[in-house]
């Protein structure tokens, strides 16, 4: 509730949801916050604020995007469900 009660467009949007038939999300955020969203709403916002600022540069954004495509191979799904297939599971592939 202090994020709620000390920062004014997490009390707007916080209103804003109770006033809809997403007022159980407000509740949960108000009351139970689980995942801390609101201690970190600012630092969503300020990256949120970045990433608009990168993607009107649209060379600088492709740049920063085909990067990030290039170095992900590492994190490939198929990759990953094998890796806790055999890793965690125990299992073994299946032709």
């Amino acid at each position: 509730m202090d994020y709620y009660a000390n920062n004014p467009v997490i009390k707007r949007a916080i209103d804003e949801l109770n006033s809809t038939r997403f007022s159980h999300i407000a509740k949960n955020l108000t009351e139970q916050d689980p995942y801390m969203v609101l201690a970190d709403f600012a630092d969503y916002k300020a990256a949120q604020e970045r990433a608009s600022k990168l993607y009107a540069d649209k060379t600088q954004w492709n740049k920063v995007s085909l990067t990030n495509i290039a170095n992900a191979g590492i994190f490939a799904a198929d990759r990953a469900i094998r890796d806790y297939a055999e890793g965690i599971w125990n299992l073994k592939t299946v032709d």
